[in-house]
């Protein structure tokens, strides 16, 4: 697991399917998951996964358990 103290050196990127805009979310992986947070808005805090729940939401999204239309 990743130490508060090592939060700010996590290297951040988003999904080559961003487009460039600023309107998506990114992803830095940890020693034992991932972290996503919001790009607009990059120091309002992070969503912290675990290798399980970051496979769990991959999984969902990959079989289209997530899409809104």
């Amino acid at each position: 697991m990743v130490a508060d103290t090592n939060l700010a050196m996590l290297e951040w990127r988003k999904s080559s399917y961003s487009g460039g805009g600023n309107d998506c979310v990114e992803i830095a992986f940890t020693d034992d998951g991932a972290a996503v947070r919001d790009s607009k808005n990059p120091t309002g805090g992070m969503l912290r996964l675990s290798a399980r729940q970051w496979q769990a939401f991959l999984d969902a999204a990959r079989a289209g358990e997530l899409d809104l239309s």
